[in-house]
């Protein structure tokens, strides 16, 4: 992974980030960051239909082509919530975590308590082989506000 930098406050733009990680600025990657950034926790078949909209010949092979090798620069965060496809967000390197709604799936990003990356540690017993963690990522799961209020009773005056 490649390292960018910039003034402090400043993000570097995609153009200088792609450069900096040895990659073409092409429309494709383009399309694809902007697709992701502004539909952040998007699947590759939404970042397809996105992308599209700037640039109607993208090719679906094209797209996860991208995704693939702009998650593997460091530009974007891939992460695979249970029993969904693999969702693509442009917030990286921040240690940062999810929580998804179980009942209509809404993924709302959450800080880390700690920080650091990684913000817990295995607990290893001495007969197992140990490694370097880097990142832990949490998922929290619950009902968002607008399940509860949409599943709680109503409340009916009494008679």
């Amino acid at each position: 992974m490649s390292q960018f930098t910039a003034l402090p406050g400043k993000r570097p733009s995609w153009s200088e980030q792609l450069r900096a990680g040895g990659r073409r600025v092409t429309k494709q990657r383009l399309a694809v960051l902007t697709a992701v950034e502004t539909r952040p926790h998007s699947t590759a078949e939404a970042v397809l239909e996105a992308a599209r909209q700037e640039l109607p010949a993208i090719s679906a092979q094209a797209v996860y082509v991208v995704l693939g090798d702009l998650t593997e620069l460091g530009m974007l965060r891939r992460f695979e919530p249970p029993q969904s496809p693999a969702l693509y967000e442009t917030r990286v390197k921040d240690n940062h975590h999810h929580a998804v709604c179980t009942g209509c799936g809404r993924i709302e990003d959450v800080d880390c308590a700690v920080g650091h990356a990684p913000c817990l540690e295995p607990a290893w017993n001495d007969s197992q082989e140990t490694m370097t963690i880097k990142i832990a990522d949490v998922l929290y799961q619950g009902i968002c506000q607008d399940c509860l209020e949409a599943t709680a009773p109503e409340h009916q005056p009494d008679t």
